[in-house]
């Protein structure tokens, strides 16, 4: 009888959220994308959310040529690489820094490769139109939410483009994909969350060994739903609709997960003269959800006539730095999401990264932290709460650091910070 109970309970909370009244993306987004249609525009169409979400679309006489941005940036390039280019290991081909440092390095990377004859134009258009329609789907999800603010800049024109695609015709697809994916009860789920099991022994007395064995395998909290549906050859859709009994009985939890940067990245072969490196002014970064600490940081380095980047969302933190490619990194242990831990485990993997100064910063110094610290690769130590003379200490330890004497105030003033606003 209890088990009935059980499942009674479960059909209501699934109805609940099946009969959820309708959502749609807001119009003021829907007549911009008109706009930009009507008036055949060139540029970039920047959308932002009060949460610090920004999506980027580019047009080209006023059809989408492309669109970047959103929650996981590489790894949808990598999973429409997989599904579309699969003769192409990504792991294995490099790329210069410079070209993974605008904002369109994703449609960059396929110039790259199209002009090395490495992929074709069709393999091109198919990733286009499938980045476009998720970068929209994601906008209808997060639209209804929160709100958005729109900018048209003219200063990025992609000129040679692969593909031309009608923003009217994908709007109405994307709007019909957002009713589907709401009447379904998903509207309150991403699918860039990642799936883990949190009660095996109680999905063990629900499905065959073979499904369990599946579920163990796949449902490991590291692949979104996304990239568990181009895993499975399967829609996101019918992938998510399936796991639903099971999240809403605690069974599966889905969970934030960080982006997956590219792994190799060229160093730029032209030699540094010993006149470049002596003008040379080192870019120190902090990775630390406090504003107090950051802000603090910044202080201290940019007072020593350093340039400073500052990154509160662990989430965006990898792709941040790869694109920055800082000198030296202060680290927090303690995050939302994402730990410290993990972020040093996935930042040693980068080439890019391999020697780069490491510094955790941490309230708790103890050895089992400094320990773990280690063995994922890092490389120093500074307790909180920081102090100027043990961050610069610090900083002198690796880094070639003029003294305060020689730094020029006006120039501190005016160049040497730099912040990336990713906070909450």
């Amino acid at each position: 009888m209890a088990n009935v109970e059980f499942w009674r309970a479960d059909l209501c909370i699934i109805e609940k959220s099946m009969t959820q009244p309708e959502l749609m993306v807001s119009n003021n987004i829907i007549n911009e994308f008109k706009t930009c249609t009507q008036l055949q525009y060139n540029g970039q169409l920047n959308i932002k959310s009060t949460k610090g979400q920004n999506w980027y679309f580019y047009y080209r006489l006023g059809r989408i040529v492309w669109a970047t941005g959103g929650t996981h940036p590489f790894r949808r390039w990598r999973r429409y690489m997989a599904q579309y280019c699969p003769q192409i290991d990504i792991d294995k081909v490099q790329f210069r820094q410079q070209d993974l440092a605008v904002n369109y390095w994703d449609y960059r990377l396929l110039e790259i490769l199209y002009k090395r004859q490495k992929i074709q134009r069709e393999q091109i258009q198919a990733i286009v139109e499938s980045t476009i329609a998720e970068l929209l789907f994601d906008l209808a999800q997060h639209t209804n939410f929160v709100s958005v603010s729109c900018d048209r800049n003219q200063d990025t024109i992609l000129e040679t483009p692969m593909s031309f695609t009608s923003a009217d015709l994908s709007v109405k697809q994307m709007q019909d994909l957002w009713k589907v994916w709401s009447e379904a009860g998903l509207a309150n789920f991403s699918p860039d969350l990642a799936p883990v099991l949190r009660r095996p022994e109680q999905l063990q007395q629900q499905v065959s060994p073979s499904v369990y064995k599946n579920f163990v395998n796949l449902i490991n909290g590291k692949q979104t739903l996304r990239d568990l549906a181009a895993i499975m050859k399967q829609n996101v859709l019918p992938i998510t609709r399936s796991l639903l009994p099971y999240i809403l009985k605690g069974i599966i939890e889905l969970i934030e997960v960080p982006d997956l940067p590219l792994l190799v990245f060229e160093v730029n072969s032209d030699p540094i003269s010993p006149q470049q490196k002596k003008s040379y002014t080192p870019l120190v970064a902090c990775v630390d959800d406090s504003l107090q600490v950051g802000k603090m940081l910044e202080e201290i380095v940019t007072a020593n006539g350093l340039r400073f980047i500052k990154i509160q969302d662990a989430v965006q933190a990898l792709p941040t730095l790869i694109q920055n490619k800082p000198d030296l990194i202060f680290l927090d242990l303690i995050m939302p999401v994402v730990s410290g831990y993990e972020i040093c485990t996935q930042l040693r993997r980068v080439s890019a990264f391999a020697n780069t100064p490491v510094i955790i910063l941490t309230s708790n110094d103890n050895l089992l932290d400094r320990v773990r610290a280690k063995v994922v690769g890092s490389t120093d130590f500074v307790t909180k709460p920081v102090a100027a003379d043990k961050v610069m200490s610090v900083i002198r330890k690796y880094l070639p650091v003029q003294t305060p004497s020689k730094v020029i105030s006006s120039t501190i003033k005016s160049k040497s910070s730099l912040e990336i606003s990713l906070g909450h």
